[in-house]
């Protein structure tokens, strides 16, 4: 059975950083390629990031473009988002996805974990 808990959210002040994990289970970690999505209260579920199998090319959205970091772990089966510098817009549930396609291909990636929460404070 397919399994991605995420862990790491919090509540921070702008201006802070945290580090999300998502640690997955259930399948060959290293045979997809993994993101990170994030959907406020109100919103549409939005794409962050996206990484590929072997964690050599990345993609992350204008919004974030400087300010987080993709990486894995294949040998611990894990997926990373280190966020700096957060802001207020940065709240979100934030889910780890798994996609059997391309890390670019947004519209391919499937979900499984519950996701975790990131308040950020002004």
């Amino acid at each position: 059975q397919v399994q991605q808990v995420e862990s790491g959210g919090g509540l921070v002040q702008a201006g802070d950083s945290l580090r999300l994990s998502c640690a997955a289970s259930g399948r060959i970690f290293s045979m997809y390629a993994m993101g990170w999505f994030r959907q406020a209260p109100g919103k549409e579920r939005e794409f962050v990031s996206g990484i590929s199998r072997l964690g050599r090319s990345t993609i992350y959205a204008d919004s974030v473009k400087g300010r987080f970091t993709i990486s894995r772990d294949n040998a611990k089966n894990s997926l990373y988002l280190q966020m700096n510098d957060l802001k207020p817009e940065d709240t979100a549930a934030y889910y780890c996805a798994s996609n059997r396609g391309s890390y670019d291909s947004i519209r391919t990636y499937e979900f499984w974990g519950q996701g975790t929460q990131v308040t950020v404070s002004s």
